[in-house]
């Protein structure tokens, strides 16, 4: 798993389900709307940062490499 440098959580899919905060509770945090939001990328390993964006429900979190690829999820 290439190291993750950058994680974005599309708001218009984001529903508040929270499976990202529970997991991934010092990078990932439900802000005023209840969308979670990015805290710290250096809250957690990347091992847990991607378990965290497979647990939505939504596929609301969008994962990048060093290099701005992709990583997760992946387009297949």
């Amino acid at each position: 798993m290439p190291k993750i440098t950058k994680i974005v959580v599309d708001r218009n899919l984001c529903i508040g389900a929270g499976t990202c905060v529970t997991i991934a509770d010092k990078v990932f945090k439900m802000d005023v709307e209840n969308k979670a939001v990015v805290l710290d990328l250096q809250g957690a390993d990347t091992s847990t940062i991607l378990i965290a964006a497979q647990s939505c429900p939504t596929a609301a979190i969008f994962l990048y490499d060093e290099d701005g690829k992709l990583v997760f999820p992946s387009k297949a």
